[in-house]
């Protein structure tokens, strides 16, 4: 089955526009494409800046890979917004049972027509003080283990220079550039046919984001921590914005405690 026109018609737009502004805002240095597999997969790349969707958004598409991402359900409720999300075939993850089920089969229908999936296991925005990957959720380990699904996964490194963590305005001079390495499809043959139970998903999951780690550090040149950034021991939520401790809390002019 292949991609709906309209849905191919939609992201073309999208990056026709998109994609010119990413080129004058910022080199780019992609390594490691020819790993993408010619079939449906999952991407599983880190995350530190708001504007990574469009970092891995544009490589996959430069590829003859149309993106597809697992969005937040209100956006899709914004006009304009909306519009382009549901045309392109974007997912909405909702918190129900029936939503859950829905997204799924959204995805599975994406992974056979031959897209790909973007899942990034952080959930949000790394919580790390140095941008490392933090602990993963497990949804891309369930979804992959559950559809026999392929997991890539994606290390960029140099947005957050253009667009830091939470910023509020780009940074373009000088010139800043975006590094991006694909890595070899994660081995999860030991987890499967195991029941999904907690101890499988958290063992998949921890593969995942191994592999996303090791790519970052490759590209970093630098060691990563040697345990990963868990937000719940840092009394962190999982969630949305958070502040460093000794930085003003937005709005407030009050420092974090």
């Amino acid at each position: 089955m292949k991609e709906p026109a309209k849905s191919r018609a939609t992201l073309a737009v999208v990056a026709g526009i998109v994609r010119p502004l990413f080129n004058l805002m910022m080199d780019k240095e992609w390594k490691g494409t020819e790993k993408l597999p010619a079939g449906g997969f999952i991407a599983a790349p880190n995350h530190c800046t708001e504007i990574d969707p469009l970092i891995v958004g544009h490589l996959l598409y430069n590829h003859k890979v149309l993106p597809h991402f697992l969005a937040k359900s209100g956006l899709f409720k914004v006009p304009v917004l909306g519009w382009v999300l549901r045309a392109t075939k974007q997912i909405p993850v909702e918190r129900s049972t029936a939503g859950a089920n829905r997204s799924l089969q959204l995805a599975q229908e994406i992974v056979a027509e031959g897209g790909a999936i973007i899942i990034y296991p952080e959930g949000t925005l790394t919580r790390d003080p140095d941008l490392w990957p933090m602990k993963g959720h497990t949804g891309a380990a369930r979804l992959a283990l559950e559809g026999g699904i392929p997991v890539v996964p994606i290390a960029h490194w140099g947005a957050h220079e253009v667009f830091p963590r939470y910023g509020k305005r780009f940074h373009l001079f000088p010139r800043k550039r975006s590094r991006v390495v694909v890595g070899d499809p994660v081995d999860l043959s030991a987890f499967a046919g195991r029941p999904l139970d907690k101890a499988t998903l958290a063992g998949a999951t921890d593969a995942i984001m191994d592999a996303i780690t090791g790519l970052l550090a490759e590209l970093r040149q630098e060691e990563p921590p040697a345990e990963r950034w868990d937000p719940a021991k840092q009394q962190q939520a999982k969630h949305g914005r958070f502040v460093e401790r000794g930085q003003q809390q937005p709005g407030t002019g009050t420092e974090a405690p």
